[in-house]
């Protein structure tokens, strides 16, 4: 249904590098990042998330969006950097049922819920299944108003779950109802690592594997040990089919700060940082 992926004209580095034509980082960002196809969050900051949904998904043309839904209630619970998310549970649903509806028919790529399935060890037993029946929620809407919409639920990344848990909770959550799951979102790891692990979840689901989608923004130079904003990260493979997933993709913003912390101590999650992104454009 589509002839490639949609890149977008109004993703951070791409309004960054329209307003700063006289930076000498420009040029880099420009070639680099803001010319190639990345993901759009959508959380709580994108207001009426219906209507902001479908402006974007009607946009694309021809092209492939790919989404982000990230506004799980109790988001970030242990790592703390982008908490927030809507106010209940039953606001959610209302939420994530709008956001299915906003793309309707048209084809689309959703990311759902980044951490949300990995991120437990700071929540007790109440709080996981709270979590899990809203996920399974956000599996029925897309399925019942996106069938167009390829769906990945998030699991997490190669050094933080063992395979066979994730397994259970995608399993718990509806990942049968879907396309497949996501790996490495807005982390490092290496694209080998990633297919590695997801082979593992995906052997290790009941009732059969699926395929996955990997994040490639920035595992160009693999994982250090640290999470948040490391020095020495590079770009990874730009969003293709294929690559040893069904695949890659530049989930995360290039140049989006992970919080105050690592290399951008003063800047917020989701904040565009410049130096950041000419930083993985050259693995500084």
């Amino acid at each position: 249904m589509t002839d490639g992926f949609y890149v977008d004209p109004q993703s951070n580095p791409a309004v960054w590098v329209r307003d700063h034509p006289q930076d000498g980082r420009q040029a880099a960002i420009k070639a680099n990042i803001s010319s190639k196809p990345i993901a759009r969050w959508f959380g709580s900051w994108s207001g009426d998330i219906r209507s902001a949904v479908s402006g974007h998904v009607g946009g694309t043309g021809s092209k492939l969006p790919v989404l982000v839904a990230y506004n799980i209630p109790g988001r970030d619970a242990c790592g703390g950097h982008s908490g927030g998310g809507a106010g209940s549970p039953s606001a959610y649903r209302s939420w994530i049922s709008a956001f299915a509806a906003g793309i309707g028919n048209r084809p689309a790529v959703v990311v759902v819920e980044p951490d949300s399935l990995a991120d437990f060890n700071c929540m007790d037993s109440g709080q996981i299944a709270e979590r899990t029946a809203m996920i399974k929620y956000a599996t029925e809407q897309f399925k019942a108003k996106a069938p167009n919409t390829w769906v990945y639920l998030d699991a997490g990344n190669a050094q933080w779950v063992p395979a066979g848990t994730m397994a259970g909770r995608l399993d718990a959550a509806g990942v049968r109802d879907v396309r497949g799951f996501a790996v490495n979102v807005s982390n490092y790891h290496t694209t080998a690592a990633s297919v590695t692990y997801a082979n593992a979840v995906s052997g290790a689901l009941p009732g059969g594997g699926k395929p996955f989608v990997i994040d490639t923004s920035r595992n160009g130079n693999g994982h250090n040990g640290e999470w948040c904003n490391p020095g020495g990260r590079k770009l990874g493979t730009v969003a293709r089919t294929g690559g040893g997933a069904e695949m890659l993709l530049w989930v995360k913003v290039p140049g989006d700060s992970d919080g105050r912390c690592g290399k951008a101590p003063g800047v917020d999650a989701g904040q565009f940082d410049p130096q950041l992104a000419f930083d993985l454009v050259y693995g500084y």
